[in-house]
Parts: structure tokens; sequence; C-alpha cells
């Protein structure tokens, strides 16, 4: 059924219980996962250069702990950084890696914070996409 999925990253509790699913699927289906960050890139700075590269620092750590996981599945995966915009980002990356399916973690945002972030990265890959879409997240991520 699936033979490739795509897994955004952000390195977050929401983008790892995401790609615990993510290689759940995998294994069930031995497909391969194609982790993805992407290095926000929201306009000019003085300081760019020093921001795209603690940036990539990030999306490096984020695509290990990826990686780690298939790793201690026996899940191939392919590691993924782009810079860009992240909803159009990810959309763009399941086309060009003919992906069957992408799994990507919520914050779980309700009421106000979600109506004042003027919609969230997964809502948007949601509308924006024709490929599957899994969402994983919500109450409980995250908490101690």
């Amino acid at each position: 059924m699936y033979g490739r999925v795509l897994v955004p990253t952000d390195g977050s509790d929401h983008s790892r219980a995401a790609a615990e699913h993510a290689m759940d699927l995998a294994a069930q289906f031995d497909a391969s996962v194609d982790a993805l960050f992407v290095v926000e890139q929201a306009g000019p700075s003085g300081h760019w250069d020093f921001e795209v590269e603690k940036q990539e620092a990030v999306g490096e750590r984020a695509l290990d702990g990826v990686a780690e996981l298939g790793a201690e599945r026996g899940v191939p995966v392919e590691r993924h950084l782009r810079r860009g915009v992240p909803a159009e980002e990810i959309v763009d990356a399941a086309d060009d890696y003919g992906v069957d399916l992408i799994v990507m973690g919520t914050q779980g945002r309700t009421g106000f914070a979600r109506i004042a972030s003027a919609g969230s990265t997964t809502e948007r890959v949601v509308r924006l996409t024709g490929v599957p879409t899994t969402v994983v997240g919500g109450a409980g991520v995250g908490e101690e």
C-alpha cells in the first residue's frame, strides 16, 4: 500500500511522535522513509547567514533523530534539507520524491492560538497536497 513515506520534522515532540508512527507504517509495509527538514526563509536579515546555519544545525539534529528511529526498526531513511516556506516545500517534496503518504505532527493548538497563527503548516499541507496525509499529535504529546 505504501512504498515511500514522507516525514517532515522540526525536532519537536510532535514531529518525533509522527516519525515513530511513520516508522511503524513503513516497517509494516516494507516501505522507505524520506525525512525532511525545511529551513524557513522568511525574508532578508542582517544576520541571515548565521540564522540559516543555526537552522541547518537544528535540522541536521532533527534528521539524525529520524534516521536513528529508522535504524532501530530496520527502515531505510533518506534525509533531505530544503530551504523555503515549510508547507510549500513539504508539498513539493512529496511530489519530487514520489511519496505515497505524508505523516506529520501537529501542535494541536485550538481556539485563539490556532486562529492567531493564520493556519499551521500542517493545516496548509493538508489543504495543498493531493497525497494522503496522516496527522499525529494532540493531547498528551510532550506532556510530563
